[in-house]
Parts: structure tokens; C-alpha cells; sequence
């Protein structure tokens, strides 16, 4: 039989996701990988150089497919930053039970310790810099440095309640995912709750009056 000579990334990440649901672990070698799909070896290498590099990609198109179909809803583009981040985590968690299979196989292994997890880089980037997009509001100190302090911990503070609800998801066996659902609910709500900075908004406000008035009376 001919070997297949068009070769896609989609094809390569389809093959693949097969193969280690099929085989029950990655494949041996990239030689036994495309032999089994009826391909060339060098074919695989023009678009991966490594087996990882093909789980990276798969978390991130997970990723990048949640954010087409929110972009095509126009309810979504009128949504705040509560509301946008919910509707995120509702699709995103929907593509991953699409795929759930292998999803649970990737990571089951090291659920306990998914921050550290090497294959979900890509996706990390993309999800911190959409967080950055949702322009939460933080406080106005002016101050460089703390703003960019301020950032950072936003990013890295959504990256963890990421994990832990993918974790979450990973042990859930309700019907549907009804409880990650829950989960996906009641967290973001308490996170955005935390993040309310109206009330020391208005501390801080009020800070500056009483220092500027004692100025004045001086």
C-alpha cells in the first residue's frame, strides 16, 4: 500500500490521540508511530519534532477552539469579565469531556501535580493571556512595578483555579459533570467576589481625603 503523502498537524494529533487510547501508551518511537498510520517518518518531523510537542499542540487547540466559538456568539462580546470567564469554562470544559478519553489518559498520571506538567505550557500562554484580554479590574496604585505585580498574581491566581478545576473534573462521576458544573460556578464567583476592590477602593479614597484635609487644616 502507497504512503500517505499529505500530512497534516490535524492528522499527526488525530493519529495520535488514537493511537495512545488504542495502545494504552505513547508510542515507541516515531518510526512505529507513523508506520502504524501508513505515513513516512520524515513527514511526521515536518510539522513536530518530538511526541510532546504533539500533546502541547492538542491542549492548546483544545484552548484556541473555545475561544472560535465564544468569538462567534454575540452574546459573549457584550458579557463583563465575570460572565466571559464563566462562559469560558462552561465550552472549555465541554471540548474537554468531548475528549475526554484522552484528556484523563494525558494527565491522569500526574493530576496531583498538574501545575509542573510540561504538555500544558502552550495551553498555560494562552490561557493567561486571555485573562490579561478580560481586563480585570485591579487597583490603581500608579505605580509600575505594583501594577505589574498586581498582573501576575491575577495570572498566576486564575492558572491554579484552572487546574484545580480540571483536576475536579477529572474525579468527577456525577451525571453529566453536573458537579463540575457546580465547581465551575460557585469558584469563579468567589474569585471575581474577592476580586470586588470597589470597598478598598473606597478606603483608599477615603485615605486620601482625610491626609489631604489634615494638609489643609495645617
Amino acid at each position: 500500500m502507497a504512503k500517505k503523502k499529505n500530512i497534516s498537524d490535524q492528522n499527526i494529533i488525530s493519529y495520535y490521540m488514537d493511537y495512545v487510547l488504542e495502545h494504552g501508551a505513547q508510542p515507541k518511537s516515531v518510526y512505529i508511530f507513523a508506520k502504524a498510520n501508513n505515513f513516512e517518518e520524515s513527514k511526521f518531523y515536518e510539522h513536530f519534532g518530538t511526541f510532546e510537542a504533539v500533546e502541547k499542540r492538542i491542549f492548546r487547540e483544545l484552548f484556541d477552539n473555545t475561544l472560535t466559538l465564544l468569538h462567534k456568539s454575540e452574546e459573549y462580546q457584550i458579557f463583563d469579565a465575570r460572565n466571559k470567564l464563566l462562559s469560558f469554562y462552561f465550552t472549555f470544559f465541554e471540548n474537554l469531556t468531548a475528549n475526554r478519553s484522552y484528556v484523563v489518559f494525558a494527565l491522569q498520571q500526574h493530576k496531583n501535580a498538574l501545575k509542573n506538567l510540561s504538555v500544558l505550557t502552550e495551553l498555560k500562554k494562552g490561557f493567561t493571556k486571555y485573562i490579561d484580554s478580560l481586563d480585570i479590574e485591579t487597583l490603581d496604585i500608579k505605580e509600575e512595578r505594583f501594577d505589574k505585580l498586581q498582573r501576575r498574581a491575577l495570572q498566576e491566581s486564575a492558572w491554579v483555579q484552572l487546574l484545580l478545576t480540571m483536576k475536579f473534573w477529572m474525579d468527577d462521576t456525577s451525571t453529566s459533570f453536573e458537579k463540575t458544573d457546580v465547581f465551575i460556578e460557585k469558584s469563579v464567583n468567589t474569585s471575581f467576589d474577592v476580586l470586588n476592590i470597589a470597598p478598598l477602593k473606597s478606603v483608599i479614597d477615603l485615605g486620601k481625603f482625610l491626609f489631604k484635609e489634615k494638609m489643609h487644616l495645617k
